[in-house]
């Protein structure tokens, strides 16, 4: 398993404790909600876990936007063609940290961002299931 690098470690400290503190919660949405909601198309599943990460495995169904490239500051335009606006984004990482970071950013953009506590390899033992390569 690779981990992100110094650099990104500290731009991910400095992004967690300058962004308003109410963001930073992860959702009490139960994972079988959250399955139900995308299911219903009312949300989206959103891995912000990097490009390498991703194509090591992924669930079925994710959107990958790596949090180093929403760290970006990516215009709304770009955000609109990967993310719906209109729909709940539930956030997931590796183990749940990076999720809010991205929560936060999204947040400020105007999503509506639910940060999943899980990380990847418990949403696998759970209700979701991985995509195939």
């Amino acid at each position: 398993m690779r981990y992100p690098g110094r650099c990104f470690v500290t731009s991910l400290l400095l992004i967690l404790l300058t962004v308003p503190l109410q963001a930073a919660e992860h959702t009490k949405d139960s994972l079988e909600t959250v399955k139900e909601n995308i299911a219903k198309k009312k949300a989206v599943l959103l891995d912000v876990r990097e490009i390498s990460e991703w194509e090591e495995g992924h669930l079925k169904g994710a959107i990958n936007v790596p949090l180093s490239r929403l760290m970006k500051n990516p215009d709304k335009k770009w955000l609109e063609e990967k993310i719906p606006a209109k729909r709940i984004v539930y956030t997931h990482c590796a183990r749940g940290i990076r999720a809010l970071a991205a929560g936060k950013i999204l947040k400020k953009q105007g999503y509506k961002v639910r940060c999943l506590k899980q990380g990847y390899q418990e949403l696998l033992a759970g209700p979701f299931e991985q995509a195939e390569k």
